[in-house]
């Protein structure tokens, strides 16, 4: 059985809706914390928890910049398993349009070009 922890520690990982959803922001590229308090309106500290878990299972990685605290995908092949799922499901991911503003510089930068 030993075999299979690896493997359970990463379902454990994708088993919650908003673990699969900062998954599914993030198949765009890195993306800072303070981005996904704007898009999902949770609090820092619930997304950092959860970006723990995906980090822990070893699906991303963290970067600081100054005070930004940046994610990214290092197991691209994790978005495979969840295309997998989604065929049989039927489902498909909808991310929550950014309703909140963002200040990281990423952002900043979006709303001087507009």
């Amino acid at each position: 059985m030993e075999t299979y922890e690896k493997e359970t520690k990463l379902y454990k990982a994708l088993m919650h809706p908003v673990r699969l959803a900062i998954l599914d922001l993030l198949r765009g590229g890195e993306q800072c914390v303070c981005h996904m308090e704007a898009v999902f309106g949770y609090r820092q500290a619930y997304i950092s928890q959860q970006l723990m878990v995906l980090k822990e299972a070893g699906l991303v990685e963290v970067r600081r910049d100054g005070l930004n605290i940046y994610y990214r995908v290092i197991r691209p092949e994790i978005f495979g398993v969840m295309d997998a799922m989604r065929a049989l499901t039927g489902t498909q991911p909808a991310l929550p349009a950014k309703t909140n503003v963002c200040t990281c510089p990423n952002c900043a930068d979006e709303l001087i070009q507009l």
